[in-house]
């Protein structure tokens, strides 16, 4: 059973996810609400949950502030936010879960049953590339977080050259001559990556353009990347990556 304390600014928001956690989480408890940073770091001194539901901004500060007066985390997070698109991104860097409002029962449930699984010890970074992330919310993200079963791994982005699918896992290739696997389709990546100068050349492929060393028109066309990798590429791939290099010739 997840004891789980609610720290919110807005007392509907509060309500509602009491109602869905109470409706749809069998694994949660709810022991308490807070609306400021103040209460909310008192509440949680006093009644110690196992999982917060955080909102980043609040009247007196935001969620990280309230992170901050605490050493040693023995709760895990659960953020609730409005953020715009670039802060969002973001959070999927750094994979740390968070909820948009208005919440979706679904996405809760989802979220609830992660923090049931999580390893508590890998938090911290997290948060530590959450932070360095927001900061650069707008522009390309520095760092990524990758999950796997026996480890966690802090990366700059442009670390990655090369990411490939394998049956519901997806691979990846770094600079530094790494393969980590994690357990998290393609497309996911995908979606996050692409605005980070990375382009899906095949169904089974992302690549880093910044990390292309050759395109080879034979054979159906194909990119060799600066580990020497070889990456088919299909007709659509091979025609945006045309596309992207005649920018670059202009």
């Amino acid at each position: 059973m997840l004891r789980t304390l609610i720290i919110d600014d807005e007392p509907h928001i509060r309500e509602t996810l009491q109602g869905l956690l109470i409706s749809f989480c069998p694994l949660v408890k709810v022991i308490g609400q807070a609306s400021s940073v103040k209460d909310g770091e008192k509440e949680i001194r006093q009644k110690r949950p196992d999982l917060v539901l955080l909102d980043i901004k609040m009247g007196d500060g935001t969620g990280f502030d309230l992170l901050n007066r605490f050493e040693n985390m023995d709760f895990k997070i659960i953020f609730v936010t409005a953020w715009e698109k670039y802060a969002i991104q973001a959070f999927g860097f750094s994979a740390i879960d968070y909820l948009l409002k208005p919440v979706n029962p679904e996405k809760l449930v989802e979220a609830v049953e992660r923090a049931a699984l999580t390893i508590q010890s890998n938090f911290n970074t997290q948060l530590k590339a959450l932070r360095q992330n927001l900061q650069e919310a707008g522009h390309a993200a520095k760092k990524i977080i990758l999950r796997t079963n026996e480890n966690i791994y802090l990366l700059d982005v442009q670390e990655i050259i090369h990411c490939y699918a394998d049956g519901n896992y997806t691979v990846f290739e770094t600079s530094r001559g790494e393969k980590i696997m994690v357990s998290k389709i393609l497309k996911e990546y995908d979606d996050l990556l692409a605005d980070s100068g990375f382009l899906r050349v095949h169904r089974s492929h992302l690549i880093n353009l910044k990390h292309i060393r050759r395109l080879s028109k034979m054979d159906g066309g194909a990119v060799v990347m600066s580990n020497g990798t070889e990456v088919p590429v299909s007709a659509s791939g091979k025609e945006r990556l045309l596309e992207l290099i005649e920018e670059i010739e202009r």
